[in-house]
């Protein structure tokens, strides 16, 4: 959920010097002084109090709403998404005309924000809230996690924003805050080694808004320096999307919307993809519940 617009973060043109006093007394102290924490959460708050962005699933942080936002924020940059939720929420209100949409129609709303199967997990997650929990997403981090395509920090993210759960988790922008601030210098830090930093300081009256502010501070971390999440243990850098299984995988998905269905050879002939590579995404995408392959046509699933 990397942030790089920097127009959301107007009048803000640094990383806040409380924070980095505070990383200078970590550093002098070769640890993490206990007595630092209600420093640290005045020094965020005071952030966010001046600095916080302005998002629809944060004015109005309703179950349905921060579930789609959610699963949208996987791997996609906080702008984008600002552009692309308000078309879908319009489109799809609440989880009942989600879960009875056509994917043909999800998956036309949904494009722009990449990474596709995540608008099949969404819609199929409808479907189970509607059907078999009376259409109320539940609050509980361990069933939230059951759901397609969510794991733990997206689940915990869920019942933080629409729950206030006072959950402790790590993502991206919660663990650059804790790197930049409390192992600085330190590399190959583990999650394990931050999630006590987290739950020490977590506002526990008020976790929806003291989560907020820790994101929004990270994404300006991450404006400012290099990026500390570099120095995390389970730091990995993004595959390439020029020339991917996954840049095809999409031009195919664009195609099968603008034609509704199409031979193998179509497809190969479009996109200048040799045949067996073809098939090998092909099988994926249909693994993925996104095509269906009936008597040698290629159409979206239903």
């Amino acid at each position: 959920m990397l942030d790089e617009g920097r127009p959301v973060y107007a009048g803000c043109s640094g990383i806040p010097s409380g924070i980095n006093r505070i990383a200078e007394k970590v550093l002098s102290g070769g640890g993490v002084p206990e007595e630092l924490v209600p420093e640290f959460q005045k020094e965020v708050y005071s952030f966010y109090l001046e600095h916080s962005r302005e998002m629809p699933w944060r004015s109005d942080p309703s179950p349905y709403n921060v579930l789609v936002s959610e699963v949208m924020l996987q791997q996609t940059q906080v702008p984008r998404v600002l552009k692309l939720f308000p078309g879908f929420i319009s489109r799809f209100p609440d989880f009942k005309t989600l879960a009875a949409a056509p994917f043909a129609d999800v998956l036309a709303t949904w494009k722009g924000l990449g990474y596709n199967r995540r608008a099949r997990a969404l819609m199929q997650t409808a479907q189970i809230i509607t059907c078999q929990m009376g259409g109320v997403l539940p609050s509980d981090p361990e069933v939230l996690e059951s759901f397609p395509h969510i794991g733990h920090a997206t689940a915990c993210s869920i019942a933080a924003f629409a729950y206030e759960a006072p959950v402790v988790f790590v993502e991206t922008n919660i663990r650059r805050v804790f790197l930049y601030t409390f192992f600085p210098g330190a590399r190959n830090v583990n999650d394990r080694d931050i999630l006590p930093m987290v739950r020490d300081s977590l506002d526990i009256a008020n976790p929806r808004h003291w989560y907020y502010a820790l994101m929004d501070l990270g994404a300006v971390i991450g404006l400012h320096v290099q990026n500390p999440n570099r120095r995390s243990a389970h730091y990995s850098r993004q595959k390439p999307f020029s020339g991917s299984d996954r840049k095809i995988r999409g031009r195919v998905l664009s195609h099968l919307l603008q034609a509704g269905e199409a031979a193998e050879y179509d497809l190969v002939e479009t996109t200048g993809v040799p045949s067996d590579r073809m098939s090998r995404i092909l099988a994926s995408l249909v693994r993925d519940e996104l095509i269906k392959v009936e008597n040698g046509r290629v159409s979206l699933g239903d």
